[in-house]
């Protein structure tokens, strides 16, 4: 599965690997059974809902969510780092 980044989740990624090393290991295990599950797998897949819709959200830590949509043969990551309710 090919893997994009937004621009603001590609910041984010780059916040983590110089922050907490920890949680950029559980953003790698997220990503990477995306890639092998889909829309199943670990951290609790949630589809998102009103404005987010086709959006999905998977739970990095308590504070934290990954949010990605697959396409075709492509994972597109959104976000990584905060709530998607505190965009």
């Amino acid at each position: 599965m090919n893997r994009l980044w937004t621009d603001l989740a590609w910041e984010q990624y780059l916040y983590w690997q110089e922050q907490d090393k920890k949680t950029l290991r559980k953003i790698n295990k997220l990503i990477e059974d995306i890639s092998r599950n889909g829309n199943q797998g670990l951290g609790r897949p949630e589809p998102l809902k009103g404005n987010l819709t086709g959006l999905w959200s998977r739970e990095i830590d308590k504070k934290n969510r990954l949010i990605y949509v697959i396409e075709d043969d492509t994972l597109t990551i959104i976000q990584c780092k905060n709530h998607y309710k505190d965009k």
